[in-house]
């Protein structure tokens, strides 16, 4: 008598055709923040601290698809795609790496670091207008992480940390598209704002945690290594 097969309960709705989720050994691991929140530093200081305790890892972000990275990154420069076009790039560039980074890494056992996943693209096209509905059925493939870390700083706190770093503001994280302000800074704090309310939203249905980022690097890189390591040790 033939075993019945496991039915994968890892995705959101859709499994990606020709992946198994039963086989998966690896952990996911998702920072997510805006820009300025210090994702890209807890990323680099998890890697390492990782490594040393001997994990193979694999870091996986926005925009690093070799499909189509180069031509959203591209398109972006110009300041007018549509909603709807951009939605579409980023759902491109996320599928590719599901298929040909993140799940290949998980079957090998890695732990894989998403430098964001799709709850800011989510999160973005919903503050942008689009149906939640239709959002959702994009990313319905996504593998559902063993752990989201929504690393939350204030608006005043990314604006002034964006300052520091680059003298300006990006236009696309400032909201600029959807006409909050013709005033780059005002645009950037109520888009901000709107982007944290939908988080706090999103938060209540998908159950991630959520870290003050305000902290100093340290503090904060305390905090998940901890959590972190309470996620190492539990078994699928």
């Amino acid at each position: 008598m033939k075993a019945t097969p496991k039915i994968s309960t890892r995705h959101f709705g859709t499994q990606l055709a020709g992946c198994d989720f039963t086989e998966l050994k690896g952990k996911l691991i998702v920072l997510e923040g805006a820009d300025g929140s210090g994702r890209s530093t807890q990323i680099e200081m998890l890697k390492d601290w990782l490594e040393n305790l001997g994990y193979g890892t694999v870091n996986v972000g926005l925009k690093r698809s070799t499909l189509v990275a180069e031509e959203l990154d591209a398109a972006m420069q110009g300041n007018i795609l549509s909603h709807t076009t951009r939605s579409l790039f980023y759902a491109t560039d996320f599928a590719d790496q599901l298929e040909n980074s993140i799940i290949p890494a998980l079957r090998a056992g890695f732990v894989v670091l998403a430098d964001r996943y799709i709850y800011t693209l989510m999160a973005r096209d919903i503050v942008r207008g689009a149906n939640p509905a239709w959002v959702k059925s994009l990313y319905s493939i996504a593998l559902k992480p063993d752990a989201v870390f929504y690393l939350r700083v204030s608006p005043q706190t990314l604006v002034e940390r964006n300052f520091r770093k680059n003298a300006t503001l990006n236009y696309w994280e400032s909201g600029m598209d959807i006409g909050l302000s013709r005033d780059m800074f005002e645009s950037f704090m109520k888009f901000q704002r709107l982007i944290l309310a939908e988080f706090r939203r999103m938060q209540a249905e998908y159950g991630f945690t959520i870290i003050n980022g305000n902290r100093r690097a340290r503090a904060i890189h305390a905090e998940l290594r901890a959590k972190v390591q309470e996620i190492l040790t539990q078994t699928k």
